[in-house]
């Protein structure tokens, strides 16, 4: 008789949790009995807490490990003898700062199999997990519907929208990034077929738009699009996006027509900073210059173009901030950048690589085990001050219901009054934006992996806000 198994998602990115369907996948065809719970449409169930023998819960991201931590506490409260697992990318990273008895296993990259050998009882002990892996089609049967989950924003209709997978980890390592910290530049690949099989459950369940989830769809460019291709031959009318490099962008530019033509509308790219000197600390392997051209080049082939932003750094001063919001405008990006991006401050979880570097270590300051950070200051204060008031001006304005156009002025009127506060002249803080116009495609979440969790997160979770990461 197999093990009762709960599996529980507390965010991701306001998707059908692809970690918690690939998970009941392994189990169920290992005889485990599995149900599942997705804190970020559904109340936490104590009920189902009762039932389960393995409480394993999903920790794909930081916001969802501040939030996983409390729920543990709370499995464990209402139920001693359940075994309490973490999994996913931020488990391995955060479990040496758990408080104890959180959690009984903690495990990282292709954490499936290990999965299925603790409900077994027979776990190996490790907490990243790198094999390679046959992969299952993912068991969305125990999930909410797509419904409940981000849509496609386009041409004034919402579109049901699901994530799916063709690679994990990264051959890239960038410094900021936790992807190399447990994958140390390895790539996973999740095999054509069971792709495509789960797409087919996807379009029976209504999908119209799929977001890739891979951290960087080209890193193996000639497997992703052979399966793309796959796709549009039995799903024609399905869009997509993907996340993908800037040097990526330039390196495949041959590839951008054919994908636009199988249904690519909008691709994520980590363009970070408009400043030299951060990315070259960062490691991001582009400069602010080759951003600009690939956006130049998506835009020319119709795809749109969606930079994800770290505008808080130790090294991004305040002309640095001014020239990303007049990057935004100049390029007409305001559609495409979401007001959140505007406040992200640097993230240092345990073993970042960023820790790695010289150019840091003036900066550090204590290791915040509560938020699974480690704190940082800026050396001119007024950049702090300015990122902590764009975090509550970006999180109240968009909480009251403001159009993103909206709330983009509302930032830039902020920066401007930082900038004249600072003596700093910045001419443009003078424009006007641009009348609102029609919005380009989008998902209708626009919260990040790095982001604070927000106060219904943490209502559904049932548990009290905690402090900020690398709050002073």
């Amino acid at each position: 008789m197999g093990t009762r198994v709960l599996l529980v998602s507390c965010y991701e990115l306001g998707r059908q949790p692809l970690h918690v369907a690939t998970a009941a996948a392994f189990l169920r065809d290992a005889g485990h009995e599995v149900r599942a719970l997705d804190l970020a449409v559904d109340d936490f169930d104590a009920s189902l807490v009762r039932w389960a023998e393995t409480v394993a819960l999903a920790v794909p991201m930081h916001t969802a490990m501040r939030l996983a931590v409390g729920v543990a506490e709370r499995v464990r409260g209402l139920h001693p003898a359940a075994t309490i697992v973490l999994y996913g990318l931020y488990a391995p990273l955060c479990a040496a700062s758990l408080p104890p008895g959180a959690a009984d296993h903690a495990v990282g990259g292709e954490f499936e199999e290990e999965l299925v050998r603790i409900a077994d009882g027979r776990p190996s002990g490790r907490s990243v997990v790198l094999d390679r892996l046959r992969f299952p089609v993912p068991a969305r049967d125990l999930l909410p519907p797509l419904s409940r989950y981000a849509r496609l924003m386009i041409d004034g209709e919402a579109r049901p929208a699901a994530a799916v997978e063709l690679t994990r980890g990264c051959v890239h390592r960038c410094r900021h990034c936790p992807v190399p910290a447990v994958y140390g530049g390895r790539l996973r690949v999740v095999q054509q077929e069971t792709l495509l099989a789960d797409v087919d459950q996807l379009v029976e369940m209504g999908a119209m738009h799929l977001s890739f989830a891979d951290p960087d769809f080209l890193n193996a460019a000639p497997y992703a699009l052979r399966a793309v291709r796959s796709l549009h031959q039995r799903h024609p009318s399905l869009s997509f996006d993907i996340t993908t490099k800037v040097e990526h962008i330039l390196e495949h530019r041959a590839l951008w027509p054919e994908l636009h033509g199988l249904g690519l509308l909008f691709a994520i790219t980590a363009a970070e900073s408009t400043s030299d000197t951060v990315l070259g600390v960062l490691e991001k392997g582009h400069t602010h210059a080759q951003t600009l051209a690939a956006v130049r080049l998506l835009r020319e082939h119709g795809i749109e173009p969606r930079p994800s932003l770290l505008p808080f750094t130790p090294w991004t001063t305040l002309r640095d901030y001014l020239d990303l919001l007049d990057f935004i405008l100049d390029e007409k990006l305001l559609g495409s950048v979401d007001p959140v991006q505007l406040s992200i401050r640097l993230l240092l979880p345990p073993d970042s690589l960023l820790l790695e570097r010289e150019e840091l270590r003036p900066h550090l300051r204590a290791y915040q085990p509560e938020s699974f950070s480690h704190r940082w200051e800026h050396p001119d204060p007024r950049m702090d001050t300015l990122q902590t008031d764009l975090a509550s001006l970006i999180a109240a304005r968009t909480d009251a219901g403001d159009t993103p156009h909206a709330v983009h002025g509302a930032v830039r009127a902020r920066a401007a009054a930082a900038a004249a506060a600072a003596g700093v002249t910045w001419a443009a803080g003078r424009r006007p934006l641009p009348a609102a116009t029609a919005e380009p495609p989008r998902l209708s979440e626009s919260w990040f992996c790095c982001a604070e969790p927000t106060s219904l997160q943490h209502a559904r979770s049932g548990l009290r806000p905690l402090p900020a990461a690398g709050s002073i």
